[in-house]
Parts: structure tokens; sequence; C-alpha cells
């Protein structure tokens, strides 16, 4: 069992029902549907096809719709431009631009930049700087030039836009995700926790919510937002052009401790292994930061471009499969991430102390009676969720009697989820059903001891409160 989850986002690659079969198989636990391509329509009949594959492997596998956001975007061009060093440029809305002129998707741009404010082109690959306004128009001097090609995108490193973090477009898509039925709709561009606020009131308990962490503004408020949302995504590639790209590998292992302490599952994501977009086998780097991830304390990899678009969408999950086996069985993560090892339960969020208390004390249980797995007792899967948190050294099986929260936990680190369905709804029988998963796994022996931890009463989540010891017979 890898205990590292994996992301596989679809595309043009890989939303044929036989790649969506194949990746299935070959070991994918989420699927991403990028909202910022393809239409609805599309996106319904991949949903269709991922349900029909998870039936026939008899696995689970989530769904995740991953909401467009603000995103600042060059229009339409006759022709791509030549951007040289020294010169300037004008920059205007859609339907206002004239001849000559940069069209932009953001209305308020020359509102809400300053004179000295950057502007970064593709990625970070052009810079300008903003040397003065005028109207709905903004002057800019080109700092590092380059060929402009239409619908790239803009970022604006340490201007904070008025923007609302939902779109016209985001709210359209946020209601057909929930009336599809998928486990988690992803934010872009979130800046602080009042955007996921947001976003929960309307998704209620219909999914979770992860917030994505790319943009300057995010990572400063990054305690902040860890209480309101349900997971987080570390969004390397914006994070990478709203940040110096020396800044990011520190940020990146900032964001997964900060969501290990708050008990949140964590992405991380982004180029991840980009040269397969072409290429049959990652580079020896690519291996590296995969591996590296994980020994972090990353929750799950995701593929974007790689299986999207790529020429070889199962060969890039494969070697995921294969570097995070390999990390795996060597030991390293035997005693979980090496900054757990330091804080104890008072620096830790997202639960009650008397939540983590429990938590700690059947990690530490597995330890001392040798067990080889934990059984978890849990209807919204936020037992599981927190137990996955202090890294034990083996499987959690997460007895379920919701069919969302069983989709819903193939994301989590290290958790098997298992759905009780048409068995009476009590400790003796949920705990039954739980350790005869373990023994018909193989993963333990009759008469091994195992943890078991729930929440009492059931129906109340977010009541972990009780950790007994039972034997497998």
């Amino acid at each position: 069992m890898l205990r590292t989850k994996i992301i596989c986002t679809l595309g043009p690659a890989s939303t044929s029902p036989d790649t969506i079969l194949e990746l299935v198989q070959g070991g994918m636990n989420l699927a991403r549907l990028n909202m910022s391509h393809g239409k609805q329509e599309d996106h319904r009949a991949a949903i269709g096809f991922i349900r029909d594959a998870a039936a026939q492997v008899g696995q689970p596998v989530g769904i995740m719709v991953d909401l467009s956001g603000p995103k600042i975007r060059v229009g339409e061009l006759e022709a791509s431009i030549e951007l040289k060093k020294g010169k300037t440029v004008l920059v205007a809305p859609y339907d206002q631009v004239q001849p000559g002129e940069i069209p932009c998707s953001y209305r308020l741009l020359s509102r809400e930049l300053q004179i000295g404010d950057t502007l970064l082109l593709d990625d970070g690959l052009l810079e300008l700087r903003c040397i003065g306004t005028e109207g709905d128009r903004t002057e800019l001097e080109v700092v590092r030039g380059g060929l402009l090609k239409a619908q790239k995108g803009i970022n604006l490193p340490g201007v904070t836009l008025t923007a609302p973090s939902l779109t016209e477009k985001d709210l359209s898509d946020l209601e057909f995700a929930l009336e599809e039925g998928v486990e988690y709709v992803a934010l872009s561009f979130v800046r602080g926790p009042e955007d996921v606020i947001d976003i929960k009131k309307r998704v209620g308990d219909r999914a979770l919510v992860i917030a994505k962490i790319e943009k300057a503004e995010a990572l400063r408020t990054i305690e902040e937002i860890l209480p309101e949302t349900d997971a987080v995504m570390v969004a390397r590639g914006d994070l990478g052009v709203e940040l110096p790209f020396e800044r990011v590998p520190l940020a990146q292992k900032r964001i997964v401790e900060m969501a290990n302490l708050y008990a949140r599952p964590v992405i991380t994501a982004t180029q991840m292994l980009e040269s397969m977009l072409e290429h049959a086998r990652p580079t020896r780097a690519e291996a590296s930061d995969v591996a590296n991830a994980i020994l972090d304390g990353t929750d799950a990899l995701m593929l974007s471009g790689e299986t999207a678009v790529g020429r070889y969408p199962r060969e890039a999950l494969e070697a995921l499969i294969n570097i995070g086996t390999e990390i795996e069985r060597s030991g390293f993560l035997v005693r979980g991430p090496q900054y757990l090892t330091h804080p104890g339960m008072d620096s830790r969020g997202g639960a009650s102390s008397q939540e983590h208390a429990v938590s700690a004390a059947t990690v530490d249980a597995v330890r001392r009676v040798n067990a080889p797995a934990i059984v978890v007792i849990t209807r919204s899967g936020f037992s599981a969720r927190l137990v996955s948190s202090y890294r034990p050294s083996v499987p959690v099986f997460a007895v379920t009697t919701d069919r969302a929260t069983y989709r819903q936990l193939s994301m989590v680190w290290g958790v098997h989820p298992v759905l009780a369905e048409n068995i009476e709804i009590s400790y003796n029988s949920l705990t039954a059903f739980g350790l005869k998963s373990v023994l018909s796994s193989g993963v333990g022996e009759v008469g091994s001891v195992i943890p078991v931890t729930a929440g009492y009463p059931f129906h109340q989540s977010g009541s972990t409160n009780t950790m007994r010891l039972e034997h497998l017979q």
C-alpha cells in the first residue's frame, strides 16, 4: 500500500474511458478536473468514466474540481508582440484596447497598480515595471523582454487586488461540481481566510475545500487559512512567480509542515515530472524533487500537464508510484517527517487538545504493542485525517458508513478507506468490520493487537475521544 497518494489531472491525453481505467488500475487516487480548460459537458462525461472505472476496480477514487479563479490574462493578439528591454507599452482592458496596446482581462489594473510595481507575463519570463497610469490605461517599461503571445498569464507580485476570489465562471463551475457530487473543490488565488470562509458557506457539507497557496498574501496568512480550510495545495506554478524562485523550496516546506501540524491534508503540485510531457522517463532532478516532497510530509503528489496533455500519462503515473515506493520502503519515513519529532501537541492546531491526545496515543500504541495497522471509525473522515497527520508507521484502515467520506479519504496519506454498508452503526459492529478488513488485506495476523480510534457518539463530527486495543480474531 503506497501511503503517499497520487492525483492525476485529466485532459485531452487522458479523458477516454480506457485511459481513465488504466490510471485507476495504475494507482491514481484522485482525479483533477481543471475548469480553466474544457467545457462542463466534457467534465461531466469524465466524471462518469471515473465513477465507472473506480467501481470496476473496486477502489475509492475521489474527484477534485479545480476552479479557475480570477486569473489575469493577456487578451487576443493579431500577432505575437516583441517586447524590447527599455521600451514602453500601454496595457488596457479588453474592450478599450487600441491598436498597438496590450489587452488585459483585469479592468481595474490601472487603479490598483502603483508607480514602481512589477508586472510579470508568461510565468515570469517577461517583466515590466509600472511608470504611470491614466484612466483605464497603464504605462509600463520593459525590464526583461521577449516574445509575448496571446492568452498568457499576468502576475502582480506584492500587489493587493480587490477582485473577488470567485468569478461568475467560478460560481457556475462550483454549482456544476456540487450537482455532480465531487469530493473536493479547489479554490484558486486564495489571499486570506475570508476567501475560504466565503466558499465554504456556499459549499456547506457537500464537498471539502482545498485552498491553493499560490499568492504571497496566502503564505503570510497560512496559519489563519489552515483552520478554515479542509486541505491545502502547494501550487508551485503561480507561487513561483509571486515569489522569487529561490524562495519557493522553503515556502513549500513551510506550507507542508504547517498543514501537517494543523491536520490538513496537503498536496504538492506543478512540474513534478515536467519533462515527461515529451519524454518517457523523468530527469534525476525531478525524481529528487518528488522524493523530497514525500520526505517533507506531503499527503499527495499531483501531476498536471504530464497526464492532461503529455505524451506519456501512464508512464508518468508509474514513475511517481516507483519513486514513492522506493522512498517509503527505505525506512526514512518510519519516524515521520523530521520536524514532527520536535513540536509537542501544544504547537498543533486544527483540533481540540483532547482529539490530538487521542490521536497521539493511538500512534504511540502502534510502537508499544507492535501493531500492524490502525482502525479508525469515522463518519466525516476527521478522525482519520487527524490520526494520519501524526504519520503512523502502519496503514490506517478508516471505516466509514458514508460513501462521500469513503472517496474523500482516498487523498489522505496512509489511509485505506473501508466502506461499511448495511451494518449496525455501533462500536462493536464497526470495529468488527474494520478488524475483518485488516485481516483480509493480509496486513495483520490472528492475535495481533490493533489500536481502534473513534469518536462517540458516532453521529457527531469532530469528536475523536476513544482509543481501545483490540485483537484480530
